[in-house]
């Protein structure tokens, strides 16, 4: 018998794999963490029915959120994750030897435990010795910080449920506070592609236009994610993602990436002209 998951992506759309077999299930404090294991995407992690990443692409996500922000700014010593459970993130950060702390900020113990069980190549960015693990709301933890970190990552999954704080705009202002005076943000964006994502897409570019005098979206493919389109937020005090970026100084370092080009970098902002249509609608709303 065959074993098929479904991800709703709207009321009209699922995104289904096809899977070998379960190999997790259970309620956390905050949300229902199910495994999978697929022929096409390997393991899979699945919060509350949503696909969060899989082994296959996973490197898409953690290289684009990373990268980008790291090849712009030139003086990243302390660096803030938001979410960030399954420690890929704090995994790429890692190649970076002039940083000098990570701190994750993870609410859901079950969900970093799950991911050092079933993800263990992905999670073993938690190993490396300038990484700190905070188990506390995100919100709350930025409500106490004031001028701390050069860059912080939002790597919340979605603007609903126990992480629906995150995505208001008492969160960006916390996150501006928080940020030393040249300091960037970068968050996940979701994607308007799907009319029923619209209204959170524009509402979080409103809430970041207006939080920081940089702020700018970018893409990726992700294929796992709703209509395989993803965008990312880049929000600064100082720096903007292409008039300050860096390709030599980056290229230099020598990364391997599997996605992330400096070519690339520049692409990523390069938006259809929906999404241009969408932001610049929302940054010009009295």
């Amino acid at each position: 018998m065959e074993f098929w998951f479904s991800q709703l992506d709207t009321e009209n759309v699922k995104t289904t794999v096809r899977v070998e077999k379960q190999l997790f299930s259970g309620q956390s404090d905050y949300q229902r963490i199910d495994v999978f294991q697929s022929d096409e995407y390997g393991k899979m992690i699945v919060l509350d029915g949503d696909i969060v990443f899989s082994e296959a692409d996973e490197f898409i996500y953690n290289e684009m959120v990373v990268h980008v922000p790291m090849a712009v700014h030139p003086n990243v010593k302390n660096v803030l994750i938001i979410g960030g459970g399954d420690g890929g993130v704090a995994k790429v950060l890692t190649q970076y030897p002039e940083i000098e702390s990570i701190d994750v900020v993870e609410p859901d113990e079950m969900f970093i435990s799950v991911s050092r069980e079933f993800f263990p190549e992905t999670a073993k960015g938690f190993d490396d010795s300038r990484v700190n693990i905070i188990n506390m709301d995100g919100l709350r933890y930025l409500r106490r910080c004031a001028d701390k970190y050069d860059l912080i990552i939002n790597d919340s999954t979605d603007p609903f449920g126990h992480t629906e704080g995150l995505f208001t705009r008492e969160f960006y202002g916390n996150c501006s506070r928080a940020l030393h005076a040249d300091g960037v943000m970068v968050y996940q964006h979701g994607s308007p592609f799907y009319d029923e994502d619209e209204a959170a897409f524009r509402a979080m570019h409103r809430k970041a236009f207006r939080s920081f005098p940089i702020s700018r979206v970018y893409q990726a493919s992700i294929p796992t994610c709703p209509a395989g389109y993803w965008m990312f937020g880049f929000a600064s005090k100082k720096y903007h993602p292409l008039r300050d970026f860096d390709p030599k100084r980056w290229n230099a370092r020598g990364l391997k990436t599997w996605y992330y080009t400096t070519n690339l970098h520049q692409g990523a902002f390069m938006l259809p002209k929906y999404v241009e249509d969408i932001l610049s609608e929302e940054e010009h709303r009295g």
